[in-house]
């Protein structure tokens, strides 16, 4: 194949994944605008009791108030906060915690023989009642609410982090020791730059963990928070703003996700770049 012929099918290609983007996009605004229309016509002409399930508008209206002139617990921006940096903080240790046991264990079969029972009754737990626990210990501010959102963030990460020491090529490991490695330096240069693809895969679902700990947390009992704010209008039967909360959750959630993108692109830039063509084709 020549260079004029490589160039033009790069450029073909390009274009369909341009043409797809465009179409996954489309196709994405095209069913918001559909889901929002048809429950505000629904709610409208009262085909569904806007009491009992809420409407866009009233969502809107509520939002705007509380943006306006806040909440019964302070401004609404506060409470948002105050998730957001519970949620971070649990994000955090859940991760350090998780990496750290996950390839200490891996790499210390003596060790995991000894604690994979007890971390799987820890495991087996219900949330809630961690939470509730965690309440009763720690009282109603911060520290309940981010030791629940690192316990469910720590268990996804460890699971993977364990997992993926295990899966390293053990002949890298053979002869990094060949060459004069001590076990430090080939668990740092060697066994977790090998299970890195797997932590980074468990931190896009432990971000969302972490917001559904803090989020938990506050259910249960908080003085601040979007969870506190859900819980007062669940309580005053105010569906617009339990949707709308939820919403703000959302969003808040959407966007951490792309940030984690950003960086997992970044701190994975050392792979080879994925071809687009299975879900390019025929478009």
């Amino acid at each position: 194949m020549s260079g004029a012929q490589e160039i033009d099918v790069a450029q073909l290609a390009r274009a369909r994944a341009a043409r797809y983007r465009k179409l996954v996009l489309a196709g994405r605004v095209g069913t918001l605008v559909f889901i929002v229309g048809a429950w505000q016509l629904l709610t409208d002409y009262k085909i569904i009791d806007p009491f009992f399930a809420g409407s866009p508008l009233g969502i809107i209206e509520r939002l705007a108030d509380w943006f306006t002139h806040g909440t019964a617990y302070g401004s609404f921006w506060y409470q948002i906060w105050v998730t957001m940096e519970e949620s971070l903080l649990g994000f955090i240790a859940g991760v350090t915690a998780g990496v750290f046991f996950g390839v200490l264990l891996g790499e210390v079969p003596l060790l995991s023989d000894i604690l994979t029972p007890y971390i799987k009754v820890v495991n087996a737990l219900p949330r809630i009642v961690l939470g509730s626990i965690f309440v009763i210990w720690l009282g109603l501010g911060l520290p309940s609410k981010v030791m629940l959102a690192a316990v469910l963030v720590f268990f996804v990460v460890f699971f993977n982090a364990y997992q993926g020491v295990k899966s390293v090529d053990r002949n890298l490991v053979n002869h990094a020791r060949i060459l004069g490695a001590s076990r430090l330096e080939v668990v740092w240069h060697v066994v977790v730059p090998s299970a890195t693809s797997w932590i980074i895969a468990s931190l896009h679902v432990a971000l969302g963990f972490s917001i559904i700990g803090a989020i938990v947390g506050e259910f249960l009992g908080a003085q601040h928070g979007l969870g506190l704010v859900i819980a007062t209008a669940q309580n005053n039967f105010d569906t617009d703003g339990v949707f709308g909360a939820m919403l703000i959750i959302g969003i808040i959630a959407i966007s951490a996700e792309g940030l984690m993108a950003m960086a997992e692109k970044r701190l994975l830039a050392w792979r080879p770049a994925r071809t687009n063509d299975n879900n390019a084709g025929g478009i």
